[in-house]
């Protein structure tokens, strides 16, 4: 299936171009991948190039014991947005990621969007209006890695169905690279930089933990608390989930 859009210049001149030539460059990567990471990255840049709205770009990967990991992103603020529905299970890129989900989870609007609540609220006072999420298939060997593409748009309606379906054609490309990369094993997910997603998403866990005990409230609480804390000391949330486990002793958060 060959695409092309039609993009408006400030003086009303319409320019179109063809996604040909990135797909075709894309494929020949995949095919001679030998490291998954590379090519996934290669996969995020590429919707960069090809998605107007595509302000914030990341991949999903799950493993078969069901942990989720963001490998590679765009931003630090894509890991967020991701984090945020692996702790409450909630979201477009952990439904599109489950082996059992949907071929592509999609909200024009999420903080409307009644599906996902507590990811809705977090993502619009990060500033999405809108996201895509397209699966990554399963390849047929072991460990069996599912994922996501995931695509967030700043603007409420920002991705068109043109856009989902480029985001489906990318997300078989991640697909590919994952089957095709030989022995995907914990040392290629290191390789990867998976290393560093999951001793996040570990000491994370331990603040929450903390925050638990300290204060009794609940695992989603304790995230909102981190969350919050984050965004009023301008801290990413894994430095203060850091911080908070190594000296909880003297730390009290606002």
């Amino acid at each position: 299936m060959a695409y092309s859009r039609v993009m408006t210049t400030g003086s009303d001149e319409h320019v179109g171009f063809s996604f040909g030539d990135e797909f075709t460059r894309l494929t020949a990567t995949v095919l001679g991948a030998t490291n998954v990471g590379d090519v996934l990255q290669r996969v995020v840049d590429a919707t960069v190039r090809l998605i107007p709205e595509a302000d914030i770009v990341s991949i999903t990967l799950r493993e078969d014991r069901g942990r989720f990991h963001t490998p590679v992103e765009t931003s630090p603020e894509a890991t967020k947005l991701d984090m945020i529905q692996y702790d409450t299970g909630e979201g477009p890129c952990v439904e599109a990621a489950r082996p059992e989900g949907t071929t592509i989870a999609a909200s024009a609007d999420v903080a409307a969007d009644p599906r996902w609540p507590r990811f809705g609220k977090a993502a619009a006072e990060l500033g999405v209006g809108s996201v895509v999420a397209a699966a990554l298939l399963p390849g047929p060997g072991s460990p069996r890695l599912s994922g996501a593409l995931n695509v967030y748009s700043r603007r409420v309606n920002g991705l068109d169905s043109l856009d989902r379906d480029a985001i489906l054609l990318l997300a078989t490309h991640a697909s590919l690279a994952v089957a095709e990369t030989q022995a995907v094993t914990m040392a290629d997910l290191q390789a990867a930089q998976l290393r560093e997603a999951i001793d996040s998403r570990d000491v994370i866990g331990q603040a929450k933990g903390i925050l638990m005990s300290r204060r009794g409230v609940s695992a989603d609480e304790a995230f909102d608390i981190l969350r919050r804390a984050s965004q009023e000391l301008n801290v990413k949330l894994v430095t203060l989930a850091e911080t908070l486990t190594e000296r909880h002793g003297e730390l009290e958060l606002p």
